[in-house]
């Protein structure tokens, strides 16, 4: 800005190259300490006038402010980020064609007042520029506050627990700044056409970044993690894995036990066909033995599970495996008096489907009408359906009849939660299988205590959607039968544990 102090005696003194019309310019090139630009720019932010007429910035202190605004919008970023990170240069700098269409656009605009005078308007735009990051500092400090108390949950305090919260805070982050940005340069240029046009088309290139350019200049370190998603086993496709497969599909449905004379028994499917997540490992296992234990289903419970440690455990979670799994249920089972209990857990997705994962295995993602075909084809009549998913509410009404019970994570337009790597079980699961059924018999009962806990659980974590919503369809005709099957499992002694996993740090994210 060296060269516009060197007209400060003549281009920029009052009266110099006006005409009898003009506006006398107020931006003449006296000192002002950088404290005080920095504190102009901060009451500008405030929609108060900034006391700086007759004073122009150096070129030292443009860059230092410059320099000093980025570093202070860099480590309120940082803020937003829960636990170690690491700084995404390129996204840093992806952010700067903002600026230079700013500065471009506001020369255009300072047109409004100074006309051809190059060496009048450079002064003024000077001036405006680092008045204008002065003026975004407020309005960024307070969203950025918000943001990081909502994503570092300080004092378990959350301001933004749903998305409606998080969209209304950076529609107010955005009039305060816009507002207060379009105050200022009316100052410069007064009430014009120029300085409507600047605004819109700083709100476009605003639209632009959300759309197309929404990195973060702070990301999660993912490094300890990736090493240990590296060492984790994997899959090898051999023919020894296939023939392996096979045998034990064989071996664990001959092995399944038959029902018994004059017992309504319960029989267990537990399909968990995402490999990549440790969380639904862990839920298969948790299920399997709530079953087995505290509803008499020892030697009748099925898990299919895709997962690189379980090759040669488990049989593969695939639809294919699936449809087989249910036929030979169906063989050992009474198919008009006992009770199939089916438990799924995966992502999900708003075309409700159950998503599957295990490469280099190809594997199909599993819809409801897969499990009602299957179901209908082994004619099993008695059905208690749980689908821990996101979405999953999609699924109660390809499912539902007079003799199924579903039950569901979520209804049809929400996420479910508790999927991430900190997670020991799925929120749902937890809820519902290690917490409630390990004190009632009665699924509906259980449905009923552990949707309040989700929900209260959800709100700690700061789920951003809002509330997963569970659901639950209970058909009529199933109804004597699981008031039966309750009164006789309540006689039996525990063989189970009758205390829930401790909860530990669970990772917020949506399944």
């Amino acid at each position: 800005m060296n060269h516009v102090h060197a007209h400060s005696a003549a281009a920029l003194r009052p009266g110099a190259n006006q005409g009898p019309n003009s506006v006398p310019d107020p931006f003449l090139s006296t000192y002002l300490p950088t404290t005080r630009w920095l504190l102009e720019g901060l009451r500008a932010g405030v929609f108060l006038v900034p006391r700086t007429a007759g004073r122009l910035p150096t070129a030292v202190q443009t860059a230092l402010l410059t320099i000093l605004f980025f570093a202070f919008e860099t480590a309120l970023a940082r803020l937003e980020v829960y636990g170690p990170a690491v700084f995404n240069a390129q996204a840093f700098l992806s952010g700067w064609w903002w600026w230079l269409i700013f500065i471009g656009a506001a020369w255009w605009a300072l047109a409004a007042r100074t006309g051809a005078l190059h060496a009048q308007r450079g002064a003024r735009l000077a001036a405006f520029f680092v008045l204008s990051l002065g003026t975004a500092v407020p309005s960024l400090a307070v969203y950025s506050f918000f943001q990081a108390v909502s994503t570092q949950r300080w004092g378990q305090v959350n301001f933004l627990s749903g998305a409606s919260a998080y969209w209304t805070l950076y529609a107010v982050f955005l009039l305060w700044s816009y507002g207060a940005l379009a105050v200022l340069l009316r100052r410069f240029v007064g009430w014009s056409v120029r300085l409507g046009v600047f605004m819109l088309l700083m709100l476009a290139c605003t639209g632009v970044s959300i759309w197309q350019l929404n990195q973060r200049t702070w990301q999660e370190d993912d490094s300890e993690q990736a090493r240990l998603d590296a060492a984790k086993p994997r899959l090898r496709l051999t023919q020894q894995a296939f023939e392996a497969q096979q045998a034990l599909l064989q071996a664990q449905t001959s092995s399944l036990a038959a029902q018994r004379d004059g017992i309504t028994d319960v029989y267990g499917l537990v399909f968990a066909p995402y490999a990549t997540e440790d969380v639904f490992k862990r839920e298969t296992e948790l299920v399997g033995s709530v079953l087995a234990g505290r509803f008499d289903a020892k030697g009748r419970v099925m898990t299919l599970l895709n997962h690189g440690s379980t090759a040669q455990s488990h049989v593969w979670a695939t639809p294919l495996n699936m449809e087989r799994a249910i036929h030979a249920i169906a063989e050992k089972m009474d198919v008009d008096n006992d009770l199939l209990v089916v438990y799924l857990t995966s992502h999900g997705g708003s075309d409700f489907k159950l998503a599957a994962s295990h490469w280099p295995l190809e594997v199909e993602p599993l819809t409801p009408q897969q499990l009602r075909a299957a179901l209908d084809k082994a004619g099993i009549r008695n059905r208690v359906i749980a689908v821990s998913a996101c979405y999953s509410g999609g699924w109660i009404e390809p499912l539902a009849n007079a003799n199924t019970l579903v039950m569901t994570a979520a209804d049809a337009t929400h996420t479910s939660y508790g999927c991430g790597r900190l997670s020991e079980l799925t929120f749902f699961g937890r809820a519902m299988f290690d917490e409630q059924l390990r004190k009632t018999h009665s699924f509906e009962k259980a449905f009923a205590a552990a949707v309040p806990l989700i929900k209260q659980r959800e709100i700690d974590a700061g789920k951003a959607d809002g509330f997963s919503n569970p659901q639950i369809s209970l058909g009529t005709a199933i109804k004597p039968l699981l008031s039966a099957l309750e009164a006789r499992l309540s006689q039996l002694p525990a063989t189970a544990p009758t205390t829930a996993t401790p909860v530990t740090a669970a990772s917020p994210v949506a399944n």
